[in-house]
């Protein structure tokens, strides 16, 4: 109650709004609408300070509170302001910038009196709706985007004409219409129009990473990527899909040991920020051939199998078999590799500079690992040394587990001698930690192992819980090989998938119960996923993805083939037919409309008989001076005329429409009328309009 005194007490500018309450609300519900695909980017206050805003706007409509005045308006937005300063924190990016709009939004409410203020948020919202696309491209999404600029047109028809009678339903039926008659040139000129950058195109980078793997490793971080099931990327095969225990999707290797953190020795050289190439593949897939596509992780290493060469120019390949996008892939993108022969490494060597980073270690710690190290280095060879490992994985108690205990100092050994319980990044660093300390350059490799099928088997998904780290070791003679305790502990992690390794723990997405894939018992909740999956995957790839390498590949395959020039000149055509096919079917819309008007009729057919009567209607002549001519002309039809006239002044200046009973009683009237003209004898002047 004392929110409201105050807010009540406070200065006002002028009269309350000339906004009728409907089409205030229609622009609030599109408001809300707007918001929602926004709402995971945007920091919770500034979610409520929106929710306040628009809420007080909607209390003043009715007189529970005041809009504050001007003093108050400016108090309001410093303080806002101060607090959006606050949170940003010197991190002025696209993302920051685009919060920014969405608190102006908000604070345009406290200014929204008139009709012209809501002109103003009513082409505000329409730009805010392009914004959301800036983060989110999904069909859902979209839908939400379409639904709130339908309310905020309805909204806008409802300012106009606030009172008709049955607004709402007409408004939503005229918008229907409007979309079924523009959706085929609208289709027509995506698919010919000459593709340009889309919005969502320019750089998002905000410095901080999304969910995914990261450029560091501590034990337990990849367990906490486990609990989410999360998209990471989606793939099609040009030829038959690789068995699961064949999925490794390389990332990015950590060679560097600093304390219990794995790092990358080499770290990233500097991208300036620049456009998003996402039109990564094009045309049909080859059988050695896949595409990916990925979802946006700030970052700029890109997942592909061992041995793969880049087809599409959005990525480079780099040492070490890995690939780098261009700059971070703040955004969903698209690109295409090709598998070739596995190269066996026997012909490499490393230089003294690899020997040195891919043997570092600690200077002390672990005593118990590197003695470990030592007596498995009496094996024999780097192979023998490997299998030994392996072989005390297999044959000792060693649990995989998404509840690894907690590991203190010397957590390596801790891991091997002590717990035996852990995940993959435990093993996978214990391994290259003993591997180094026996004479064995190692590294660890991050990225993801698994995938299942999408519905109807067409392509797979990856996601978060697919995470994976293995190990890497170079062998004298074999070069660097694949070396994965996990599939020595669980091997139902690398055959089958995380679900199946921890079954028996049961806590596969424990965190995550929102999650349909938590739920695989439920075959129907698993085939409506897959559904909306595959809609979602064929939308980002043909629609959104749809850009200039994809659009010249398809108009190559039409006869005769399409260039630029070519592709201008049907965009003109079709502009041009469009616009013509408008005119000539507003112009049978209206004189339909005449026809099918029997007022309009029945006005027209007045005029008519006028005219044979030699009466006629003269240029913005109205009904009563048109039957006083009539009158003189005719006498006889004189009372008839006037009265006639008279019903349709009725008719113009009434906010109802004519009522079936008036229209018959015109009619009967306009018979009558006609009779009384043959009657009554014509005046050869009055015939010739002198009267």
């Amino acid at each position: 109650m004392a929110l409201l005194d105050v807010l009540k007490s406070g200065e006002s500018d002028g009269p309350m709004p000339a906004i009728p309450s409907k089409a205030l609300m229609w622009l609030l519900i599109s408001f809300t609408l707007l918001m929602v695909p926004q709402w995971d980017r945007l920091p919770i206050w500034l979610i409520a300070a929106c929710a306040v805003l628009a809420g007080w706007r909607w209390l003043a409509q009715f007189g529970r509170v005041r809009l504050p005045g001007r003093f108050l308006r400016i108090g309001v937005m410093l303080l806002l302001i101060a607090v959006y300063v606050a949170t940003v924190r010197g991190r002025f990016t696209v993302d920051t910038a685009a919060s920014f709009f969405v608190l102006a939004v908000g604070l345009k409410w406290l200014e929204t009196r008139t009709s012209r203020d809501f002109y103003v948020l009513f082409f505000i919202l329409v730009y805010l709706a392009t914004v959301s696309f800036l983060f989110h491209q999904e069909i859902l999404w979209t839908l939400v985007n379409i639904a709130g600029l339908g309310t905020l047109l309805v909204g806008l028809q409802v300012l106009n004409a606030p009172d008709l009678p049955a607004g709402m339903q007409s408004g939503w039926r005229r918008l229907g219409w409007l979309l079924v008659k523009t959706l085929p040139i609208v289709v027509m000129l995506f698919v010919f129009f000459p593709r340009m950058a889309p919005l969502w195109s320019v750089p998002l980078v905000s410095g901080e990473a999304r969910t995914g793997i990261s450029d560091t490793m501590r034990p337990g971080d990849i367990s906490n990527l486990a609990q989410s099931s999360e998209r990471a990327f989606r793939v099609t095969f040009g030829g038959q899909l690789p068995v699961y225990r064949d999925r490794y999707w390389r990332g990015l290797i950590l060679d560097y040991l600093d304390g219990e953190t794995w790092k990358q020795s080499a770290y990233e050289p500097y991208q300036p920020p620049g456009k998003v190439d996402l039109d990564g593949g094009v045309g049909d897939l080859r059988p050695a051939e896949y595409d990916v596509l990925m979802e946006p992780t700030d970052q700029r290493w890109a997942f592909a199998l061992a041995d793969s060469r880049a087809v599409s120019a959005n990525i480079v390949e780099r040492e070490e078999d890995l690939f780098r996008f261009r700059r971070p892939a703040d955004t969903s993108v698209r690109y295409r590799l090709v598998r070739e022969q596995e190269n066996s490494g026997t012909s490499e060597r490393l230089s003294r500079s690899e020997v040195r980073r891919y043997l570092q270690l600690p200077a002390s710690g672990n005593p118990r690992a590197r003695a470990l190290a030592d007596n498995l280095r009496n094996s024999g060879s780097d192979m023998a040394v490997v299998q030994s490992l392996l072989t005390r994985f297999r044959g000792q108690e060693y649990y995989y587990t998404l509840r690894p205990p907690e590991m203190p100092e010397d957590g390596v050994d801790t891991l091997l001698f002590d717990a035996k319980r852990g995940f993959c990044a435990h093993y996978a660093g214990a391994t290259t930690f003993v591997l180094r300390a026996a004479g064995i350059p190692a590294r660890i490799v991050v990225g993801y192992q698994g995938g299942e099928p999408g519905a109807g088997g067409d392509y797979l998904i990856v996601r978060q819980y697919d995470a994976h780290a293995w190990v890497e070791a170079w062998v004298r003679g074999q070069g660097w090989i694949r070396i994965d305790p996990t599939a020595a502990i669980a091997p139902d992690r690398i055959e089958s998938g995380l679900r199946d390794a921890v079954a028996e723990e049961g806590s596969f997405l424990e965190q995550d119960w929102a999650s349909p894939q938590r739920y695989g018992d439920l075959a129907v909740l698993q085939w409506a996923s897959l559904q909306m999956d595959r809609i979602n995957y064929q939308w980002q790839r043909w629609v959104v993805g749809y850009q200039g390498q994809s659009q010249m590949d398809l108009m190559s395959r039409l006869p005769g083939g399409f260039g630029m020039k070519e592709l201008g000149y049907l965009t003109a055509g079709i502009v041009g037919f469009a616009l013509l096919m408008a005119g000539v079917v507003s112009a049978w819309q209206m004189r339909k409309s005449e026809r099918h008007d029997a007022f309009r009729r029945i006005v027209d057919a007045w005029h008519g008989l006028c005219a044979r009567s030699g009466v006629p209607v003269r240029h913005g002549e109205t009904p009563s001076a048109l039957a006083d001519r009539l009158a003189v002309a005719k006498p006889a039809a004189s009372d008839s005329t006037r009265l006639f006239a008279r019903m349709v002044n009725s008719h113009y200046y009434s906010p109802a429409p004519a009522k079936a009973s008036e229209i018959k009683r015109m009619r009967r009237l306009l018979s009558t009328m006609k009779k009384q003209v043959r009657r009554s004898p014509t005046d050869p002047l009055k015939q010739h309009g002198k009267v």
